[in-house]
């Protein structure tokens, strides 16, 4: 089970960081991962992390704005953004995946939270 926290409402050039608390059969995670999905357009991958080794990777468009970040004591997977636009507003999604596959598909992820909004007001 995945649980998202931290989205709201916040004005642009701000700051959130969400968080991710995953339960259940942890052990496997080999990462884990945030969506977004904006009002009318496909889920799209925002940033990944492995679970073990803590590597991570971003979409173009939020490198140097966000970080991803892991503790596997408390299974919490954290993203940090800052500088945040409108076009930043969005569903954000957590996932974790037990596969060896792409990070950057929705279709390499087991297990997805209920999606936390994120709103930036221009």
């Amino acid at each position: 089970q995945l649980v998202e926290s931290g989205g709201g409402l916040v004005q642009a050039g701000g700051s959130l960081r969400l968080s991710c608390a995953a339960s259940g059969r942890t052990f496997s995670t080999t990462f884990m991962g945030w969506f977004r999905q904006a009002p009318g357009k496909e889920r799209e991958f925002v940033a990944a992390v492995t679970w073990l080794s803590g590597i991570t990777y971003y979409t173009d468009s939020v490198k140097g704005r966000f970080t991803i970040s892991r503790d596997n004591i408390k299974n919490t997977v954290y993203l940090q953004m800052n500088s945040l636009s409108a076009e930043d507003t969005a569903v954000y999604y957590c996932a974790s995946s037990s596969r060896l596959q792409s990070a950057r598909i929705p279709s390499s992820y087991d297990y997805w939270g209920q999606g936390t909004l994120v709103t930036v007001s221009s």
